[in-house]
């Protein structure tokens, strides 16, 4: 039986028998989005992630469903252009994946975007700080080490992005 131990605004810290773990509330999903442009760069974001006390680098994602009734496909489409102001001719969904099944709930859902045009400046909501990058995907391990010691973090989702560029 589940027992709520603590909440906030946005999480729920929930016991299940012997377990302990973080869901998301008022969600339907998360996105995650491979973004390839015709130059064949993977197109990535960067920002500040308060929980690790430091920057990220990775694939343009967002919530589905904390915006009212919404699904995957128009929230992927949304985050993209929120995040790094492309639009894209072409969508996959790819798969379902969970990214830390043993602390949280989530289950993300990759979408691979082609056919890029810009359709907006990108960088995020009033509530982010954006930095958009274009990866070659050709020379990603040396771009990748250069930013981990540029003192940066790199999200694992990052490397199932370089999976599904192909």
């Amino acid at each position: 039986m589940e027992e709520i131990l603590g909440e906030g605004r946005f999480l729920e810290l929930v016991r299940d028998g012997q377990w302990e773990f973080v869901r998301r509330k008022n969600i339907s999903g998360i996105v995650v989005i491979v973004a390839v442009t015709e130059a064949r760069e993977l197109v990535l974001v960067e920002q500040a992630r308060p929980a690790v006390r430091g920057r990220v680098i990775e694939l343009p994602a967002g919530l589905a469903g904390d915006q009212g009734e919404e699904t995957l496909d128009v929230a992927a489409r949304r985050e993209l252009l929120e995040e790094t102001g492309y639009v894209a001719e072409r969508w996959e969904r790819l798969c379902d994946a969970t990214p830390s099944p043993g602390l949280c709930a989530e289950v993300v859902t990759f979408f691979r975007a082609t056919g890029l045009k810009r359709g907006g400046p990108g960088g995020g909501d009033e509530t982010e700080e954006i930095t958009v990058h274009r990866m070659p995907i050709a020379g990603a391990d040396a771009w990748l080490r250069a930013r981990v010691a540029a003192g940066l973090l790199i999200d694992e989702k990052v490397y199932v992005g370089l999976h599904f560029a192909g």
